[in-house]
């Protein structure tokens, strides 16, 4: 049987989602914009979603929404050899203007009210953190990680039709 080569147009994939949600809104928001900037899927642990009106990409036909009850639900499904990359206001957290991103990236946001918990941050693989002093709306922080992804991994940003 012969080999069969297959070509994509990007390497890798990345899915972004949030610990314990405060407003399902943001959610909404996150979706859109991951679906807008190359993502393969969103997810949220411990708070489930409802369906947003403010969604008129139809995110939700497009990429699909996983939800978790628990973080340790969560990790036993991320996908082979994925790294958990926590975006968290800590002081040995990577900025995210020099980080470089994975091949194969599980981006995870806190609450903007918490954050991750400490022990879910000793599970991630690393953690990086945006520019500011205060903490940003979680769908807004989301946006910027996914679309400095796809600005520093340029084939991972979909083409306009």
């Amino acid at each position: 049987m012969a080999r069969l080569k297959q070509e994509y147009e990007a390497d890798g994939f990345f899915g972004i989602g949030v610990f314990h949600s405060s407003d399902e809104e943001n959610i909404g928001t996150l979706w859109r914009s991951a679906y807008i900037l190359g993502a393969s899927f969103i997810f949220t642990i411990d708070r489930k979603y409802r369906k947003q009106s403010s969604d008129v990409t139809k995110a939700w036909s497009r990429i699909p929404l996983y939800h978790y009850d628990d973080f340790d639900e969560f990790k036993s499904s991320i996908p082979y050899a994925a790294s958990i990359v926590a975006v968290e206001m800590t002081d040995t957290a990577e900025p995210l203007e020099t980080f470089e991103h994975p091949p194969r990236a599980v981006y995870l946001l806190g609450n903007e009210a918490s954050g991750l918990p400490p022990a879910v941050l000793e599970e991630c693989h690393k953690t990086i953190v945006l520019p500011g002093a205060y903490s940003l709306n979680v769908a807004v922080a989301g946006s910027l990680v996914i679309y400095d992804r796809g600005t520093k991994i340029r084939s991972t940003l979909p083409r306009r039709p």
